[in-house]
C-alpha cells in the first residue's frame, strides 16, 4: 500500500487525468466507471449529495481494496478517486479506471473496485432536496430506516 496515495478529494473529478494515469502502450482494454449524481432516488427528487468520510480510515480501506485487487489482477493498472463534499446532479462522485492487455481482467477489476468500495469504505451521503436532507445508504446494512433532517 502506498501511504502517499490519495483516493479522496474535494475537487471535481477528471476522467481524462484518471484514464491517463493507467493507460500503457501495451494495453488493449480500458474499463471505466463513473458514479454520477442523478436527480432522483427512491421516487424522490435529488438536488445534490454531500459526501462525508472518516478520511484516515476511508483512505486506508480503499488502499487495502486496491492492494488486494492488484494482487489478483497483476496485469491490470487501476486508479480510483472518490469525491467528498457537495456534488450536484450530473457530477461524478466516484471514478474508476482499469487498463490491461485484455478486456476481461479490466472489466473484472473495475467491477470489484466499485462493489467493494460501496460495501466497506466509511463514506456516507446526505441527499438534498427541496424538502430537506436525508442520510441514505449506510442504514440498510444495520436494518434501520433513513434519518430525515429538515431545513
Amino acid at each position: 500500500m502506498n501511504p502517499d496515495q490519495t483516493y479522496l478529494t474535494e475537487d471535481p473529478l477528471s476522467y481524462t487525468d484518471l484514464i491517463g494515469s493507467v493507460m500503457r502502450p501495451s494495453d488493449g482494454a480500458l474499463a471505466f466507471f463513473a458514479g454520477v449524481v442523478r436527480n432522483h432516488h427512491d421516487g424522490k427528487t435529488v438536488q445534490s449529495i454531500v459526501y462525508e468520510a472518516y478520511r484516515p480510515m476511508a483512505e486506508r480501506e480503499i488502499g487495502r481494496i486496491m492492494e488486494d485487487i492488484r494482487s489478483r489482477y497483476p496485469d491490470v493498472r487501476m486508479a480510483v478517486r472518490h469525491r467528498l463534499g457537495l456534488v450536484v446532479v450530473g457530477e461524478a462522485s466516484i471514478v474508476i479506471a482499469c487498463s490491461s492487455p485484455h478486456r476481461a481482467e479490466a472489466f473484472a477489476a473495475c467491477r470489484e473496485i466499485i462493489d467493494r468500495v460501496k460495501q466497506t469504505v466509511p463514506i456516507w451521503k446526505k441527499e438534498r432536496s427541496e424538502s430537506g436532507e436525508e442520510w441514505v445508504g449506510w442504514q440498510g446494512a444495520a436494518g434501520e430506516g433513513s434519518i430525515r433532517e429538515t431545513r
